[in-house]
């Protein structure tokens, strides 16, 4: 019993406050995007209107998520995840989908972002170990990234495996730390889970295996990394296939529908989506694109959707940015929590800027990898902890970058409110 009492006890400490720091960056955050979220959730209908399935902003799809899961090709579990939360939000609102059930949509939305953001929190202070202070920087620039603002009102997939996979990167950066495998059954809940609202992300859960001690020198320890593996995909295939009623092959020509759909887009730049989009429009917003839509039942509304950048100091603060993260790669190349958090981002890269796969609106598949900053950033600074002229320097470029960071999505976001004024009253 005592055994089954530590591991709850461990369980809670690992995924919520366990420090009195660590309650203080989750009350700062809850609160900044509580105000935020329950503004738009009682003045506006655009979190959910049962009218509108998709693209009512940024090409979230609320109420096709909520109602369905999404399309099991690319969320196959989530509809079971989503179920729960949708019956939660009719409960707390008395069975009505009104300004309540956004509100308790936004709520556990902002809960799970601030989540988030303890994770990275407790990354950087645990597994870095960067200054106090230099943490609270880090997470205060990562709090305001596009991503993270978006996604602390929107009830989506994202939301949630934003989340899930931060969560994910520290308990297994405590496992290497440790020198301690990650058991076959928290390999097959983190399968589940993270595969399971979004299915490529499930390759990401096993790479810190390739990182676990002696991992190829010893055959048993290769074996049993196999099995675990095994495990995990047989516990994730089943539940995809019962979720299909074991039809398989509507995986492979749904699959191929979703990539010629979403992949063949010429309108703009690939670099210039590849820049303005998927490595910016998650950190930093661009101006945004108002779109007639249609539900194709006769309902018409407006879509929002984000522009390429415009000017030049767009462009700038991410080769800034840029050049930060790929110079820490470089720094602590032979780190194999550096090579960890690298090799996950790298799957994203492939799918959407070698793949193309919705390179047009990848801004909103931020929540797969924009994790990935802020732990480089804390590496980088860590590389430089001897050198405090070195460190001087990167502070000041961060809190450079922290600034105008903040200056622009302040700024875009009184046009997102804005939009929503004129059109989702």
């Amino acid at each position: 019993m005592s055994f089954i009492k530590t591991k709850i006890i461990s369980f809670f400490k690992l995924i919520f406050p366990s420090t009195y720091t660590e309650l203080a960056v989750f009350l700062f955050f809850i609160i900044c995007y509580g105000i935020l979220g329950s503004y738009i959730a009682l003045h506006y209908r655009i979190i959910f209107d049962s009218r509108i399935p998709w693209d009512a902003y940024f090409s979230f799809d609320n109420k096709s998520i909520l109602m369905t899961g999404g399309s099991f090709e690319r969320h196959p579990l989530s509809y079971y995840f989503f179920n729960w939360v949708r019956e939660f939000a009719l409960f707390i609102s008395g069975g009505k989908m009104d300004a309540n059930f956004r509100l308790t949509l936004a709520w556990l939305s902002n809960i799970i972002i601030t989540l988030n953001i303890v994770q990275i929190f407790k990354y950087l202070k645990n597994i870095i170990c960067v200054p106090l202070w230099l943490s609270v920087l880090i997470v205060l620039f990562f709090g305001a990234f596009s991503t993270n603002i978006i996604l602390s009102f929107t009830p989506e997939n994202f939301t949630y495996t934003l989340f899930l996979l931060s969560l994910y990167n520290y308990y297994a950066a405590i496992k290497l730390r440790n020198e301690e495998k990650t058991p076959a059954i928290a390999l097959s809940l983190a399968g589940v889970t993270i595969g399971g609202l979004t299915i490529t992300n499930f390759v990401k859960v096993f790479i810190p295996l390739l990182f676990e001690k002696n991992i190829f020198r010893d055959w048993k320890k290769f074996g049993n990394a196999v099995v675990r593996v095994m495990i995990a995909v047989i516990c994730f295939v089943l539940l995809y296939l019962n979720r299909i009623d074991f039809k398989y092959q509507n995986i492979f020509s749904k699959t191929n529908q979703q990539y010629e759909k979403f992949s063949n887009v010429e309108s703009m730049p690939t670099w210039d989506m590849i820049l303005s989009f998927f490595f910016g429009g998650n950190i930093l917003f661009p101006g945004f694109i108002i779109s007639d839509k249609h539900n194709m039942k006769g309902f018409n509304f407006k879509g929002l959707y984000m522009d390429l950048y415009s000017s030049l100091f767009p462009y700038l603060f991410i080769a800034i940015l840029l050049i930060l993260i790929i110079w820490s790669y470089s720094k602590n190349f032979k780190n194999k929590w550096v090579q960890v958090i690298a090799i996950s981002f790298f799957v994203d890269i492939v799918i959407h800027c070698v793949m193309r796969f919705g390179l047009h609106t990848s801004y909103i598949y931020g929540g797969h990898f924009v994790f990935v900053y802020p732990l480089l950033l804390g590496w980088l600074f860590y590389a430089y902890r001897s050198s405090p002229k070195m460190i001087s320097l990167l502070t000041l470029t961060l809190a450079v970058l922290f600034i105008y960071l903040l200056i622009n999505n302040i700024y875009r976001m009184a046009e997102f409110f804005s939009f929503m004024e004129t059109y989702y009253q």
